[in-house]
């Protein structure tokens, strides 16, 4: 099973203010709902609680601290990102997707083997930005696919 981590920044590794998005990119949007659709999805709890709502067509996880958090919209929820990553790929799933915020990001940079990279051209106020930023261009060093939009450049890289 591939574990992947698909993520949208700012120019400096922005990925959140105020509990939200710092930018509103509808084609990112639709690009994030294709690659993930079919797939589990593993989330921290404020970034569940961040999107509302189940996400159609996903299976949802959170990892919280609180051993006892559960919402009816989840899948399932962990205290431990790796007994969630050892349940899903005992699920048979081909790839997971973890899709924020910074903290599980954190723990699942190490794990990770793919890297789906939206970099927007944001370069405004964030209190959550992307761990190891700088690092991304030595641990994902294989691009594999490259696009150029109006508004953002999205890239598919490997751990090579």
């Amino acid at each position: 099973m591939k574990i992947s981590i698909i993520v949208a920044v700012g120019q400096s590794g922005q990925i959140g203010l105020k509990g939200q998005l710092p930018w509103h990119l509808p084609e990112d949007l639709k690009n994030f709902r294709q690659i993930t659709m079919g797939h589990h999805i593993v989330m921290g709890r404020k970034t569940f609680e961040s999107i509302g709502r189940p996400l159609p067509g996903r299976k949802m996880v959170v990892i919280s601290r609180d051993p006892k958090y559960h919402h009816s919209a989840l899948a399932s929820s962990y205290c431990d990102l790796s007994l969630a990553i050892d349940e899903i790929k005992a699920s048979g799933e081909s790839e997971l997707f973890v899709i924020g915020g910074g903290q599980i990001y954190q723990s699942a940079l190490p794990l990770a083997d793919r890297l789906y990279l939206t970099q927007t051209k944001y370069d405004g106020e964030a209190d959550v930005c992307f761990p190891a930023w700088q690092e991304l261009n030595s641990r994902f060093a294989k691009v594999v696919h490259q696009e150029d939009f109006t508004s953002f450049c999205f890239q598919i890289r490997e751990v090579s």
